[in-house]
């Protein structure tokens, strides 16, 4: 069965056009379910799992009502995370080429306010925020949603399980009443199901089918003794030497603990977690995303929003209560015809849980032993990269090719030394391979970039083993 064409929308010539450069020809199924009522003005609920481009299905609906003249604010686009919020604006700005000269901002926490206040006065067609930082700008009154015509909750089950619930429906109510509501959501739990009743009215539902193609995800499920559960998972990481893993724990405490364990035992691993600063937190991010860490270990709320397009490995280091969950996490391995690996620990009082998602699955559980694996050849799989943190950035005038040209040109590395670099405001992050990374320092401290000397420094030295 082939999928539906962008091109089968009643969209704007230059919009098909602009698609078509990005390579947007066939719909995504939740695209193909949900564009036709979005694109009708109808109030929706969409379940689907992170990646099915539910991005591209909102923002093609509010880019189609969109008037371009009037720079009041006419959709706003609720996201749980800072992360999340710049990749929906990111690929709104995308999408937004086929019309000149569109307005997008971001409003999160962890920024200045100051500027973003500036900013409003000069109007903005589409907001993209979290419901706190949103929340700081009505309470100022800097931002007048009186003219929106869409209000988009993406993730809105995170946004309920951070506790952002009060503000949304604040935010809500200072939204007009004639307006489109769009709720996208990974899971359809009961608070969601209450909730939308304040949001929506009469809205259309689509629900994809959430289960994953076992031809791509491999799972496997364990059972521990609770007191054994961070050894057990030392002991997967040296048999299945995953590249890159995503731990999954219950709790916070469980999450620090973990990353400690896995670090004296000699892998790369850092933490994620709610308590960590904003900036703490943008740190871990580029060290994971950048290959300069091998286990992410993390809260669900936490990894909320996370855009790591290849991941080889998921585990469950606590199995969740909630199957809708479990399906949620394993989907972030095994993407893009990727084969991933799944792997659950379950403890002798989770083995309710254990029936549950295979209850939900609709197939028995894999289960296999421990006791079988053996830890593969050499020392504890490191991360291939170490990160190089540059103080200076977009105010700067510094640029991704400037930072390419000192490593490749200036100091004589090969570009496939080289890897992902982020340049923001302020500082900026190098993927280095970690054979030449203590040399590439001490060339780049000793010269100059752009003509300026910048002070550097290594991130997470106690990983770099």
């Amino acid at each position: 069965m082939t999928s539906p064409l962008f091109s089968s929308l009643p969209l704007s010539p230059a919009m098909l056009e602009n698609l078509e450069r990005l390579e947007y020809r066939s719909m995504t199924p939740i695209q193909a379910q949900s564009l036709p009522f979005i694109l009708a003005g109808k109030d929706l609920i969409a379940q689907g799992k992170t990646g099915s481009g539910k991005t591209a299905a909102f923002g093609l609906g509010i880019l189609h009502t969109l008037k371009q003249a009037w720079f009041g604010t006419q959709a706003l686009v609720l996201c749980p995370t800072r992360e999340l919020s710049e990749q929906v604006a990111v690929e709104l700005r995308r999408l937004a080429r086929a019309t000149d000269n569109i307005k997008i901002l971001t409003l999160c926490g962890g920024a200045a306010i100051r500027p973003q206040v500036e900013s409003l006065q000069h109007g903005a067609h589409i907001i993209v925020a979290t419901p706190g930082r949103l929340m700081d700008h009505l309470e100022r009154g800097s931002v007048d949603l009186s003219g929106l015509k869409t209000l988009v909750l993406d993730e809105a089950d995170r946004m309920v399980d951070m506790g952002f619930y009060d503000d949304m429906v604040t935010i809500a109510k200072a939204c007009p009443t004639r307006r489109q509501t769009l709720l996208f959501s990974a899971t359809y739990p009961d608070n969601i199901r209450k909730a939308s009743a304040r949001f929506l009215n009469r809205p259309q539902e689509v629900r994809l089918e959430s289960q994953h193609d076992d031809s791509r995800i491999e799972q496997h499920f364990y059972e521990i003794d609770p007191a054994q559960r961070n050894a057990a998972v030392a002991k997967l990481l040296a048999h299945f030497r995953p590249a890159s893993t995503l731990a999954f724990c219950n709790t916070k405490a469980q999450v620090r603990e973990l990353a400690l364990d896995l670090r004296d035992r000699g892998f790369s691993a850092l933490a994620l977690h709610g308590d960590l600063e904003q900036r703490e937190r943008e740190d871990v991010l580029v060290q994971f995303s950048n290959q300069s860490c091998s286990v992410l270990v993390a809260t669900d709320v936490a990894a909320r929003g996370l855009d790591i397009q290849s991941l080889d490995a998921v585990i469950n280091v606590d199995i969740t209560p909630d199957a809708e969950v479990h399906v949620h996490r394993i989907g972030r391995t095994g993407r893009s015809q990727a084969k991933g690996l799944a792997l659950s620990l379950v403890a002798p009082d989770e083995m309710r849980w254990a029936a549950q998602i295979e209850a939900y699955q609709g197939k028995p559980i894999a289960w296999s032993r421990l006791d079988q694996l053996k830890p593969g050849k050499g020392k504890p799989l490191q991360a291939p990269m170490v990160t190089l943190c540059i103080q200076g950035g977009k105010k700067d005038k510094l640029r991704a090719g400037d930072l390419v040209g000192a490593l490749t040109k200036d100091a004589g590395f090969a570009f496939e030394q080289v890897g992902k670099i982020n340049v923001f405001d302020f500082v900026a992050f190098v993927a280095l391979d970690r054979r030449i990374a203590d040399q590439a320092f001490e060339k780049l401290s000793q010269g100059t970039i752009k003509g300026r000397r910048f002070k550097m420094r290594f991130m997470a030295d106690e990983i770099r083993l």
